[in-house]
């Protein structure tokens, strides 16, 4: 079994990849674990809250203990699917800040600042807003994004209430002015989750030059300094899949780190304590492990308006059956419709706080509706300076990675939730509230001292599911760098890694959008091809940000 290229993982990054070799004319497979995709539970824009929690569809991950959280153990899925973790994450569409990507080669990544990407966010796009800037935006590309409807009057009016503190409203934060209060946009098309699978995959196999192999990967075959395959177990057998031109590793943050260790390539004295012999010394490969944390700020609602009337089964059959039969109704939303990015205080270049808005009190994992009607803000800080890591466990490839992003790890982690609290407060005390606004669900008006919102955050405090940055990109002399800027594994021949793990910061915001453009870029270092001419685009920064919050 041979292709020219070898991917592992078939998630946002490996999906772009695929199609863009095949179009080229190359041969690729493409390494996955998980099965299909098809099914509503997935394919469902409002059923998001089942996948992401289903062992079918998820690694299963969990972090360790983490010290700053009191020893709380939180969860990290990964998708385990065709699509990846872009079949079962929210479908919000971010494609991070213009800033994001200059400090990206400000830290060594050269091609990759905003200028560099720009292209590449336009190439692989198709944009269905209402209003925004065409020049920053692609309309023929694989990604179809569209923009609920906020028939719910609960958007419009956390939208409007942004206004009215002060805030400005952007009429496309993916486009030229991210900071503000604005519509939020989403990879669904036509009422269908819209994955890396169904925008890329699918179209790529029906080429004939693409196919999917089944399997788990546990090593990378590494000889006489070059990657010529991957090792796998397939129905009980171990083999080798191998690479005629490269292997590319696209398995995620979690796993793309503990397949580069398996392989020998990482810190010589963690592979030496596991009996791993060193292919390449690479300190960086791991480490620099990042994510972005949320709080769920929940209110009473004093109108019968939220989605918890739907929130029983009765409610969730009509949904679903509406959906099963037309592609409309809730069902075809995400229900994530409106949404600001924010600067936490003056001195701050642009924004370092992103709310996501629902119109209902609820979980991530759709357990815990608050009683009654409600509804909620998920909100956080973008840039958080704790570091983790990714490590073995052993030198089984069935063992769990051992994952400690050691959350909450820097005094200012602390200062930046409770504004995040203060802020939300004074947005959701505004007079387009007042209609809807009956009372704060959590964390309660009670709490108002610092020491009482640490208490809330340290208990309550979750992942948004951004985990980055653990085969950080950057210069080749750089010993903290895993891959060079055409993401090449440094100290490897024929080795290349694509998909979040290579961001030497996270984004703001949600990460499928920026990892699906690695995969793009990636594409076209992979085929040797001179990228896509830098755009001339400016992006808008708050001019009065030297000495104003908004």
């Amino acid at each position: 079994m041979s292709s020219e290229y070898v991917i592992v993982g078939a998630g946002s990054a490996g999906c772009a990849m695929a199609y863009r070799l095949a179009e080229a004319g190359r041969s690729v497979t493409v390494i996955e674990h998980g099965g299909t995709d098809a099914g509503p539970f997935i394919q469902m824009p409002g059923a998001l809250s089942y996948p992401m929690n289903m062992n079918r569809y998820d690694w299963g991950f969990q972090t360790e203990p983490e010290p700053h959280l009191g020893g709380r153990v939180l969860a990290t899925p990964r998708g385990k699917v065709i699509g990846g973790s872009s079949s079962i994450n929210g479908m919000v569409y971010v494609r991070g800040h213009a800033r994001d990507f200059d400090h990206w080669a400000e830290q060594g990544a050269n091609g990759w600042s905003y200028a560099d990407v720009l292209p590449y966010f336009r190439r692989m796009e198709s944009w269905h807003g209402e209003t925004g800037d065409a020049a920053f935006r692609g309309n023929d590309g694989p990604l179809h994004i569209t923009r609920g409807p906020r028939s719910n009057p609960l958007f419009n009016a956390f939208i409007e209430a942004g206004a009215q503190a002060g805030y400005p409203v952007t009429p496309d934060y993916n486009g030229q002015q991210q900071e503000g209060f604005g519509a939020m946009e989403a990879t669904i098309w036509k009422g269908q989750r819209w994955s890396a699978a169904n925008a890329y995959l699918k179209p790529a196999l029906k080429t004939g030059r693409v196919k999917v192999e089944r399997g788990f990967a546990r090593r990378v075959v590494i000889e006489n300094g070059r990657a010529t395959g991957v090792e796998i177990e397939q129905r009980g057998q171990i083999v080798t899949i191998s690479a005629a031109r490269e292997v590319v590793l696209a398995a995620s943050s979690i796993n793309t780190p503990k397949l580069l260790l398996l392989s020998g390539i990482g810190a010589a004295s963690h592979l030496g304590s596991l009996g791993i012999p060193v292919v390449a010394d690479r300190p960086g490969v791991g480490a620099n492990l990042q994510d972005h944390l949320e709080l769920y700020l929940q209110f009473a609602s004093r109108l019968p308006i939220t989605l918890y009337k739907y929130w029983n089964l009765w409610g969730k059959a009509m949904v679903g059956a509406q959906w099963l039969l037309t592609r409309k109704g809730l069902g075809a939303s995400n229900q994530f419709e409106a949404c600001a990015f924010i600067r936490s205080k003056s001195g701050v270049d642009y924004p370092d706080i992103q709310y996501h808005f629902l119109p209902i009190a609820v979980r991530y994992d759709g357990k815990a509706a608050a009683e009654g009607h409600g509804f909620q803000t998920h909100v956080g800080p973008m840039r958080s300076v704790s570091r983790g890591a990714v490590t073995l466990r052993s030198a089984d490839p069935a063992a769990a990675p051992r994952i400690q992003f050691n959350y909450m790890s820097h005094d200012s982690d602390w200062d930046d939730f409770r504004r995040c609290i203060r802020l939300t407060r004074e947005i959701i005390g505004q007079d387009a509230f007042k209609p809807y606004y009956k009372s704060e669900i959590q964390p309660g008006l009670a709490l108002q001292s610092d020491d009482e919102l640490n208490g809330f955050i340290k208990e309550h405090v979750e992942s948004a599911y951004h985990p980055c940055g653990t085969a950080r990109m950057g210069r080749r002399d750089d010993p903290t760098a895993v891959i060079d800027p055409e993401c090449r594994v440094i100290g490897v021949e024929g080795l290349r890694v694509a998909d979040s793990s290579i961001f030497p910061r996270v984004t703001n915001g949600n990460l499928n959008g920026p990892s699906i453009m690695v995969g793009e870029k990636a594409a076209d270092h992979l085929l040797g091809r001179t990228p896509l001419a830098p755009s001339n685009q400016e992006p808008w920064i708050n001019p009065n940000w030297r000495v104003s919050q908004r």
